[in-house]
């Protein structure tokens, strides 16, 4: 598609700012499966673009140019899977009014399939949060925050298993620790565990016992600590574990133009992707299959 049409049809300009290959094979034969992974991260509450004069984002974000920019992506493959890695709330007044209803209710109309749960998504308390699920229209996983002894007990899943177009794709979730990040009474009796050894144990029950294609982690553990080195973040997660193909992550508000690749405890390679702040971008990364098997990957981010 021409780039102007491409504008025209999505409402949304999009600036490919980069492209990272992994590839054994980029030959597509008939029996290739695509599968698109669409992302977003920290969007805290903004629903109406940057003004024209904004210093820093001049035109940009606003959730109907991304609704139109997914709908477009879909029609090109409905193959997706569209995902958050948390901080939906606070930021703006929509928040501040609404508690968090027009967040759920629009991410629910672009088909959002699942969300894990930031820090600021605890900002209206727990029972704030709980308050907003009918609005939901997708599910949230989180594996390491217990929520047992609250009222959110139930609502919460550790995993979800997706079956695209007979790919299995498995998802957890994993929070960052809110001891005095968030205030107690907001997060009650919220149990926080080790997201290093929750990690491990999910991405083995994924791939091994699960059987599934590919594992994607939903953190919002933070990308890189350069001060508190550490710190379990999203590249340390991906460099001590295994069994993970795909961390998307949030917290650190990290503008990557591709998905950096590292190596994990086996060798073997792992993608970490952000893409900011505010619904500025949206993450899309490309996986093909052939025979359940992942052939490459491409991804990039796409400035909305």
């Amino acid at each position: 598609m021409k780039r102007r049409d491409f504008i025209q049809k999505t409402a949304a300009s999009s600036a490919l700012l980069g492209l990272g290959v992994l590839s054994l094979s980029s030959f597509k034969t008939a029996n290739t499966k695509q599968l698109t992974v669409l992302h977003t991260n920290d969007v805290h509450s903004y629903i109406d673009p940057f003004p024209a004069n904004h210093p820093k984002n001049p035109n940009m974000g606003g959730v109907a140019r991304r609704a139109a920019l997914i709908a477009s992506i879909r029609q090109e493959n409905p193959n997706v899977l569209l995902l958050d890695a948390g901080d939906i709330f606070q930021g703006t007044p929509y928040f501040n009014y609404y508690g968090g209803e027009l967040e759920f209710k629009l991410m629910s109309m672009m088909q959002y399939d699942l969300a894990t749960i930031g820090n600021h998504d605890f900002d209206n308390g727990i029972e704030g949060l709980y308050a907003q699920l009918p609005h939901a229209g997708f599910e949230f996983v989180s594996a390491n925050y217990d929520f047992k002894n609250t009222i959110m007990n139930g609502h919460v899943k550790p995993y979800k298993i997706l079956d695209k177009d007979g790919i299995k794709v498995g998802v957890f979730g994993l929070g960052v620790g809110l001891d005095g990040l968030v205030d107690k009474k907001n997060y009650k009796e919220t149990i926080y565990n080790d997201p290093l050894t929750v990690a491990q144990d999910m991405a083995r029950v994924l791939k091994q016992e699960k059987k599934c294609d590919l594992v994607i982690c939903l953190s919002h553990l933070g990308y890189k600590y350069k001060d508190d080195p550490e710190k379990i973040c999203d590249t340390k997660l991906a460099t001590l574990t295994k069994d993970i193909d795909l961390i998307i992550g949030g917290h650190t508000h990290t503008f990557l133009d591709k998905p950096t690749v590292l190596k994990n405890s086996e060798g073997q390679d792992v993608l970490v992707n952000q893409v900011g702040c505010y619904g500025i971008n949206l993450g899309r990364i490309d996986f093909y299959f052939e025979n359940d098997k992942s052939l490459s990957v491409n991804g990039k981010s796409i400035v909305v």
